[in-house]
């Protein structure tokens, strides 16, 4: 009887756990890698992260820049770039690849690097805006025509123009702002905004100044003319060409009557010597 207990227990045991044995034999198996020996555990699931810097770079048309690719995977399989613009020296480091960039000339360009660790590729994105910042701001004297001002400020050589916005400015307070979003060129340009403006008292000796600011996707660039005042005396062209006639007329009235005094000069020097050889 002694010997039937053992035996009615192991079966109790086998009906609470079915296929306990095989699972045991399963979970044997796997121990086991070819040869009988245990395979190395695996970090297919381990997290890692991948950075570029800068995220973000602005430079001149046909500048370059270097980019900084790091991770935090301990044994990358693979590093790579997806860019169209044109690729210089590409220098490496433990956990870092640094690729250069050259001759950047479009005005937005996204850069991507990859990482590969341990099957899995992961990619951080990078901007890069190629920008010129206007040659000059320049804000003519003032037309008066009628009763309105004139107004015509050149910015010239600035890329992209489409990311251009210019501004008008008397005493300070904006007077007109136009977006030039609608240029989508690709090459510098030069470009001129004219604006009429009232001629009221209230404004004359008042500063004008022309601004230019390119803003391309957080940097911001600024230009500005220099002051230009505004008077009641701006003159209309026929004005202008009035003035001139009367100046030169004038300039030759004064020839003649300077002309006729230098000849009547030794006369009169002639009379002055007879008079005064009579009086002695």
């Amino acid at each position: 009887m002694g010997s039937l207990l053992p035996l009615s227990l192991l079966l109790l045991l086998a009906a609470a756990y079915p296929g306990g044995g095989r699972a045991r034999r399963r979970r044997g198996a796997r121990a086991q890698g070819p040869g009988g020996s245990s395979p190395a555990p695996s970090d297919t699931s381990a997290p890692f992260w991948v950075r570029v810097s800068p995220g973000f770079k602005a430079v001149q048309p046909g500048g370059s820049v270097w980019l900084n690719c790091s991770t935090s995977c301990p044994l990358p399989e693979n590093s790579s770039l997806s860019t169209g613009l044109q690729r210089g020296q590409t220098l490496s480091g433990p956990g870092w690849v640094s690729y250069q960039l050259l001759d950047v000339r479009a005005w937005s360009s996204e850069v991507r690097c990859f990482v590969t660790c341990a099957g899995e590729t992961r990619g951080a994105t990078a901007k890069i805006t190629a920008y010129k910042r206007p040659q000059s701001v320049i804000l003519e004297p003032p037309l008066l025509v009628g009763n309105e001002y004139t107004l015509r400020c050149h910015v010239t050589h600035v890329f992209p123009v489409g990311f251009l916005v210019v501004t008008l400015r008397r005493g300070g307070r904006v007077i007109y702002s136009e977006n030039l979003k609608r240029y989508t060129g690709t090459d510098l340009a030069n470009v001129t905004l004219t604006y009429t403006l009232p001629a009221r008292p209230r404004d004359f000796w008042k500063p004008v100044t022309c601004h230019a600011r390119l803003s391309l996707d957080g940097l911001v660039v600024r230009s500005s003319s220099a002051p230009i005042t505004l008077t009641g005396l701006a003159w209309r062209p026929a004005r202008k060409a009035l003035a001139s006639t009367s100046i030169a007329a004038l300039a030759g009235i004064l020839l003649v009557v300077g002309a006729a005094y230098l000849r009547k000069r030794p006369l009169m020097q002639n009379r002055s010597k007879e008079r005064r050889v009579s009086a002695g």
